[in-house]
């Protein structure tokens, strides 16, 4: 059975900084993108960041790209998500996702598997 389990979020002031995390099993993680969505209430969910296989290529949305840093470990089947310079319009739940290629996707529905979320709330 395969398991995203995403950690890390709470709640921060404007300016601050969260790392968020996401533990994975039931998968060969590291032949897997991953990737971070983000949705916010009453809003579409919406591609945050992706990384591939051996982290050798990274892809961010243009809303966060030089604020956010996506990293893998894939001896510890972990991704993160470094947040720095975070803004109220980051708040939103976080969820962690899986693909099983190397090309990395910023559509949700390319993506196969997912974690439950944690929210992220960025007080101003």
């Amino acid at each position: 059975q395969v398991q995203l389990v995403e950690s890390g979020g709470g709640l921060v002031q404007a300016g601050g900084s969260l790392r968020l995390s996401c533990a994975a099993s039931g998968l060969t993680f590291n032949r897997h993108v991953m990737g971070w969505f983000r949705q916010a209430p009453g809003k579409e969910r919406e591609f945050v960041a992706a990384i591939s296989w051996s982290g050798g290529n990274t892809y961010y949305a243009d809303s966060v790209r030089g604020r956010f840093t996506i990293s893998r470990d894939n001896a510890k089947n972990t991704v993160y998500l470094q947040m720095n310079s975070l803004k109220p319009e980051d708040t939103a739940v976080y969820y962690c996702a899986a693909k099983g290629t190397n090309s990395i996707n910023t559509a949700s529905q390319n993506y196969d598997y997912w974690g439950q979320g944690t929210q992220v709330t960025v007080s101003s």
